[in-house]
C-alpha cells in the first residue's frame, strides 16, 4: 500500500477509534482479489485497500450520510441496483464497479475502471437509486481521495451528537465540512455531493 493510500486508511481508523464507533478491517485472500481483478477489472490502488484493510463491518456515521464500505468477500453480491444485477440495467456501464451503500438511502459509490491515473486509481461517483435515468455525481477523483473524505466528514461530525438534525444543523454540518474537502479535492467540492 503507498503512502498516501496508508494515510487515509489510517485517517479512517483512528475517527473509527476516536469516536467510539465500531468498525472491523481484516485482510483480503489474496486469490479473492485476483478473481474481483479479473472479473471487475479493479485497479492496484483498491486492491492493495482489500489486502491490507478489508472492510468486513466498516460504516461511517455523520448526520448526513451513512457509507457502508463492501468487502471483497461481499463485493461480487453487491453488484446490483433494486434487485437487478447492474449489467441488466440500461446506462450502467460496465466499467463502474460498486464498492459502498449509501446506509440511509442505498445509492450506491462505484469505481469508474475505465478512468485509471497513474497511481493505480480512479475516481468514485454516485447516483440516485429509483430514478429512470443514471446521472453519475462526482465523490472523489480517487478511491484515496474518497477515504480521506470518508474520515475527515467523520471528524467534522464529532461535534454534531447522534440526534438527528434538523435543516439549520444539516447546513452548518456541510458549511463546516466544504472547506476540509477542498484542501483533499478540489473537483469532489465542485461536484457538490458532499456539501
Amino acid at each position: 500500500m503507498d503512502s498516501d493510500l496508508a494515510e487515509s486508511v489510517a485517517a479512517l481508523k483512528d475517527i473509527f477509534a476516536k469516536r467510539g464507533i465500531p468498525a472491523s478491517f481484516g485482510k483480503a485472500e489474496t486469490p479473492v482479489v485476483e478473481e474481483l481483478k479479473k472479473t471487475f477489472r479493479v485497479p492496484s490502488r483498491y486492491r492493495a485497500f482489500l489486502l491490507a484493510a478489508d472492510p468486513i463491518d466498516v460504516e461511517t456515521v455523520t448526520p448526513v450520510e451513512r457509507v457502508r464500505l463492501a468487502s471483497s468477500t461481499k463485493l461480487a453480491s453487491e453488484q446490483t441496483l433494486g434487485g437487478k444485477r447492474t449489467d441488466e440495467i440500461p446506462n450502467w456501464r460496465k466499467s463502474w464497479v460498486i464498492i459502498a451503500r449509501s446506509a440511509l438511502l442505498g445509492d450506491p459509490y462505484f469505481l469508474d475502471v475505465s478512468k485509471l491515473d497513474a497511481e493505480g486509481d480512479c475516481p468514485i461517483y454516485t447516483c440516485m437509486i429509483g430514478t429512470d435515468t443514471i446521472k453519475p455525481e462526482l465523490c472523489a477523483s480517487s478511491f484515496q481521495q474518497f477515504l480521506r473524505i470518508l474520515a475527515t466528514s467523520m471528524e467534522v461530525a464529532t461535534g454534531f451528537g447522534e440526534a438527528v438534525l434538523d435543516d439549520d444543523d444539516e447546513a452548518i454540518f456541510r458549511e463546516a465540512l466544504a472547506p476540509k474537502i477542498k484542501t483533499i479535492d478540489s473537483a469532489a467540492l465542485r461536484a457538490g455531493h458532499w456539501t
